[in-house]
């Protein structure tokens, strides 16, 4: 029981750190992580799904393995600090916060060339056809993603597993991230990170669904929403938390995403009017207001444990 009451502790000291301090400028855990996977994937790259699912396993079960050593060597007492700084580490809340912001801040000013270039640290598309629009929507849908992989996620799979869920939710996400692309690179060898990725975001993504429904003053058309339009995504889980987003902040996401020079269509999640340069910090606002409620549960359930 006392560990469980620390684990508690631990997560809700973490979720204070980012809202703090927000993600270190140098030294980052994650990034030294995708560091020794990218040099890994170096060495093991092939153009099959069974190197990807070697890759996966080992990357994945390492950081999963550091995590389950570093409790293994703490006492009760040291067991809070621990969890905090894991969770801290892997919580990305505060700077998508602050990135949002900064994308609404320069939408405001008019330097859309700016914004353009700020918004490249949220999403993956090409933002340099974007008009402001498609920057604010390229800020709001990144917020509402983000909002469960880099909020919900890691503070349920700490709650439910401790230091090990916290480090291997974040390993497994970082590699979908990297390798998880439908390129002609990482269609085979990607093929298990993204799988992987799905499995460990589907309670996630479906409770930010409900946080946000919750939080958002707007609780009937949210559900409303995610019932209708969540599934028209081309991904398991994110359409879950941009319907619930659309929903909540009345508007309509979706459209045209270029990656890499190749244009993807994507599904029209709300039903109100498309984002506007203010709306990214109204996404913000709303994530603020999901990670509180998040931690909570987190807490909550990780008090429940024997």
């Amino acid at each position: 029981m006392r560990r469980s009451k620390g684990l508690a502790a631990g997560l809700l000291a973490g979720v204070l750190l980012d809202r703090a301090l927000g993600d270190p400028r140098s030294g980052h855990p994650v990034a030294a992580f995708g560091r020794a996977a990218a040099e890994f994937e170096r060495r093991t790259w092939g153009d099959s799904r069974a190197r990807g699912v070697v890759f996966a396993g080992a990357c994945v079960s390492g950081a999963v393995g550091l995590g389950m050593v570093a409790e293994s060597s703490r006492g009760r007492a040291a067991y809070p600090v621990l969890v905090a700084a894991a969770t801290w580490a892997v919580l990305g809340g505060e700077t998508l916060r602050r990135e949002a912001l900064a994308v609404d801040e320069l939408l405001a000013a008019g330097d859309l060339a700016a914004a353009r270039r700020r918004v490249s640290h949220l999403v993956g598309r090409d933002p340099s056809g974007l008009d402001e629009s498609g920057v604010a929507r390229a800020a709001v849908e990144s917020v509402a993603e983000n909002s469960s992989d880099a909020v919900v996620a890691p503070l349920l799979w700490g709650a439910v597993a401790g230091v090990p869920g916290l480090l291997g939710y974040r390993a497994v996400n970082t590699l979908d991230a990297m390798v998880g692309h439908r390129s002609v690179r990482y269609r085979n060898f990607g093929w298990a990170s993204a799988r992987l990725d799905d499995l460990a975001n589907l309670a996630p993504a479906r409770l930010t669904a409900v946080i946000v429904a919750l939080v958002s003053g707007r609780p009937g058309e949210v559900r409303r929403t995610v019932g209708r339009d969540a599934r028209r995504h081309p991904s398991p889980n994110s359409g879950w938390c941009e319907a619930a987003f659309a929903g909540a902040l009345g508007l309509r996401l979706g459209g045209v995403n270029v990656y890499g020079g190749r244009a993807e269509e994507r599904p029209a999640l709300g039903d109100g009017e498309p984002p506007r340069p203010a709306d990214p910090s109204r996404a913000a606002a709303l994530s603020r207001r999901v990670g509180i409620v998040a931690a909570l549960v987190a807490a909550a359930v990780a008090g429940a444990r024997t």
